[in-house]
């Protein structure tokens, strides 16, 4: 397992959602938008390491590199997310859980599920602590930077490039982690 790519996967997944969190932090309290954020992520990793180890029982390692694919096709594929303002405006915490929830469920699960693929329920738990961490660690940060406007400016201008990117990325390290390169190397 790579302790990077679990964070990189984590910002790139996240990284459109930054400016509806900005918009979240001065409509609901601070601990509001921290847990219903971290709800979110937790259940759509949770879904997407369990599908991960379903397919694997099912298909060996090499095949489930495969799965490379799909982070590559979400930096490929122009989707412009749209903020649903009906969500937001329910209460609390419970708004910030489904707004994420509607917004970031695709990206979430096709990233998380080929990244989770080969880890182990263990490692899987340590994964859980270390997006609970950068989850809180993110929220308090852009509530400190969020009312600056070269941070707005940034991800208007360069968060969509950014994203495309970081899938992309994401997309090779699966190819490469799961063994599928190798398997087709030696099969020429």
């Amino acid at each position: 397992m790579n302790w990077l790519t679990i964070g990189m996967t984590f910002i790139a997944v996240n990284l459109d959602f930054f400016c509806i969190l900005i918009i979240l932090l001065q409509k609901y309290s601070l601990r509001s938008v921290i847990t219903g954020y971290l709800a979110g992520i937790l259940i759509l990793v949770t879904a997407s390491f369990a599908a991960g180890k379903f397919l694997a029982a099912f298909l060996p390692a090499w095949l489930l590199g495969i799965l490379g694919i799909l982070p590559i096709w979400m930096a490929l594929h122009d989707d412009d997310d749209v903020d649903n303002d009906k969500q937001a405006r329910q209460h609390s915490w419970s708004a910030v859980l489904l707004t994420y929830l509607s917004v970031c469920a695709g990206c979430n699960l096709s990233l998380f599920l080929p990244v989770l693929t080969s880890v182990s329920l263990l490692q899987f738990g340590e994964v859980l602590l270390l997006l609970s961490g950068l989850t809180i660690l993110l929220v308090c940060l852009l509530k400190v930077v969020g009312d600056l406007p070269a941070v707005n400016h940034l991800m208007k201008k360069d968060g969509d490039l950014l994203t495309k990117i970081i899938y992309v990325g994401v997309g090779i390290y699966v190819f490469f982690d799961s063994g599928l390169i190798s398997h087709l190397v030696a099969l020429i």
